[in-house]
């Protein structure tokens, strides 16, 4: 969540799990920035297990991050938009465009399928504000992820490896080229976009 051009530290805590949370991480933006043109929702968790092993700490974890924290960040976040007449930009998962099953992941895509509908949802909300909604969902991209989920090095690799295999870009993404995806979309340029929800895949999703 940043004015336009500059980064703003997240905080800590997880809107989610923490009541005041977005309100503070509104506040100390407005404190270094004097304003507010864009909110980006990217903070995300995950847990792999079958619907026999779920855990309830988990699932509501998983909710709490994916889902919930989303919405009252948005929701700290409003008149400062509106004052600016900015962008809320909420990273999905493009995996939640297809009809595709994914078993032991069902969770974390239950909450990406939510935000999905959050975005559509909000724009329409917001459009009276003056505030666009819209939504970047990456594909595979090479963040480390597989290591913070318990993968070895040669098994993230491994997987990459594979799985590049079966995008037609031939390749899996890198964190700047979805970053490149979040700043573009909320630029004044794309004012007229709304309540679109943008695959950042390399056309895995089509296959």
């Amino acid at each position: 969540m940043c004015p336009a051009g500059r980064t703003a530290s997240p905080s800590r805590s997880s809107p989610g799990s923490t009541p005041d949370a977005g309100e503070r991480v509104v506040e100390a933006a407005l404190r270094a920035f004097g304003r507010l043109d864009v909110l980006v929702n990217n903070a995300a968790t995950d847990s792999f297990a079958p619907l026999a092993e779920l855990d309830r700490t988990s699932v509501e974890r998983q909710f709490s991050t994916d889902l919930v924290a989303p919405a009252f960040l948005a929701q700290g976040a409003l008149d400062a938009l509106e004052e600016t007449g900015g962008t809320i930009v909420n990273v999905s998962t493009a995996a939640s465009l297809t009809t595709q099953g994914f078993p032991d992941n069902a969770v974390y895509m239950a909450a990406k399928a939510g935000l999905n509908q959050f975005t559509r949802a909000w724009a329409v909300e917001l459009a009276p504000r003056g505030i666009r909604v819209v939504s970047v969902a990456p594909g595979v991209t090479d963040t480390g992820i597989g290591q913070r989920l318990g993968m070895s090095d040669d098994q993230y690799q491994g997987f990459l490896e594979q799985i590049s295999q079966r995008i037609p870009a031939g390749r899996v993404a890198t964190a700047e080229e979805v970053a490149w995806w979040i700043t573009t979309l909320a630029e004044p340029g794309g004012s007229y976009l709304t309540g679109a929800i943008v695959p950042v895949d390399g056309g895995l999703s089509l296959t």
